[in-house]
């Protein structure tokens, strides 16, 4: 971990000049004036100029990381079925992480959990591995997992097919952006486990087409983002709904204040399980490039995108329309590109997706929409061509790279 910064002053003319030493971000000293903008918290605050930036990524390397001990050595020594164990040998796991170590065997036993942790930490196997052997050991048993995000609920879904394979496990996937009627045919089916995010959930409650009250255990992962994006009102309505006799597990990378009377509702004498880990960050070289003409930033990325190296890269704007005008040039440019953002439907969001994953296209562009959540291996960099609203958006764009022990590098322009 750095334990600080190299203060100097420098001007890059075109490109940026990389780190050379692992997690550590170098500090320019720039004094062009900031501008003013809203934030999703209806309040004003500076965009991030240089020196916020260099501050904004102090927070990040400084943070401490709390060394967790790993009571158990294999998934071998929880008492999951045999084909569950197979499943995960397979999907290539062999350790679990501090939060598989320490939820897993918590929500076997029944417990409700509230596990704190940042990005990349593994929490999404941490509470499927349980539920997919509590109910293939007791099949009337069911599970409703509500995510923030399409793409985050799709890829809750991927995973749990990977888990599952071969369990007679049958899920559902509530999202919009997709056939409502083939959704609704698809809970007639009484799934075991259904994953929604809040708006399709809420539609589909409505039309009476789900009913809360069949579910034995319910799952609310990401709920500080679920605030952040104005489904708070939802998610209460949702616990309303609830059984009383019920396992609630609740995921969250922090708890703002927001979020402390949906914890007092939801969970009851909960195992508290918190991991600061954030090895994601250690692994990230982290640099700033100075546009010193406007009119030439895209001149810059295109500089920079050519260079050795870039071979898979996630670059982050703010607003949909400037990323689809940016796609547009990349491409003219020659480059393989894809975008994603809210204006997308469901299916081309997924193809682009896809397509990213399995190395068909060199550069996704997307807004905040792919910040959380989404494990998508080998991202070599990240590129925030605008800057982010707040740390907390910085820390989840930059946290696409540096995956799995992998090396990667995140670069911010600064006009």
């Amino acid at each position: 971990m750095a334990k600080g910064f190299n203060r100097f002053r420098s001007t890059i003319r075109g490109e940026s000049n990389f780190s050379k030493q692992r997690g550590r971000a170098r500090r320019f000293n720039f004094s062009r004036p900031s501008n003013t903008f809203n934030t999703r918290g209806n309040h004003r605050i500076k965009q991030i100029d240089t020196g916020d930036l260099s501050r904004l990524i102090s927070t990040t390397k400084d943070t401490a990381i709390l060394e967790t001990k790993i009571i158990h050595q294999s998934f071998d020594e929880f008492l999951l079925s045999n084909r569950l164990k197979q499943n995960i040998i397979n999907h290539g796991f062999s350790v679990p992480t501090p939060i598989q170590d320490q939820a897993i065997q918590p929500i076997l036993d029944g417990r409700d959990i509230i596990g704190l942790a940042s990005t990349g930490t593994g929490k999404t196997a941490a509470f499927l591995i349980p539920i997919i052997d509590k109910i293939f050991k007791d099949p009337q048993q069911a599970a409703l997992i509500v995510a923030p995000t399409r793409e985050l609920a799709v890829q809750i879904q991927e995973e749990l097919r990977v888990f599952a394979w071969d369990l007679r496990i049958f899920s559902a996937l509530l999202i919009g952006g997709t056939n409502i009627r083939r959704q609704m045919f698809n809970l007639q089916r009484k799934p075991n486990v259904v994953i929604a995010t809040p708006g399709r959930l809420k539609d589909l409650i409505q039309r009476n087409k789900i009913n809360l009250e069949d579910f034995s255990i319910f799952v609310l992962d990401e709920v500080d983002l679920m605030v952040d994006i104005g489904f708070i009102s939802d998610v209460k309505y949702f616990i309303s709904l609830l059984p009383a006799k019920r396992q609630s597990l609740f995921f969250s990378a922090t708890i703002a204040p927001k979020i402390q009377g949906i914890l007092q509702s939801f969970v009851s004498n909960p195992v508290t399980v918190s991991i600061k880990e954030q090895t994601a960050l250690e692994n990230i070289d982290q640099d700033i490039i100075k546009v010193n003409d406007k009119h030439k930033k895209i001149d810059q990325l295109h500089d920079l995108l050519i260079k050795e190296g870039f071979d898979k890269v996630l670059i982050f704007g703010r607003t949909k329309h400037g990323i689809d005008r940016l796609n547009k040039e990349l491409l003219s440019r020659g480059f393989k590109t894809g975008a994603i953002h809210g204006n997308k439907n469901q299916n081309q969001r997924h193809r682009v997706l896809q397509s990213f994953k399995q190395d068909e296209i060199q550069i996704l562009l997307a807004t905040d929409v792919a910040s959380r959540g989404l494990d998508i291996p080998d991202v070599t960099h990240v590129i925030n061509y605008e800057l982010p609203e707040t740390i907390d958006d910085y820390t989840h764009r930059i946290g696409r790279t540096g995956r799995a022990g992998k090396i990667g590098t995140a670069l911010s322009f600064v006009e």
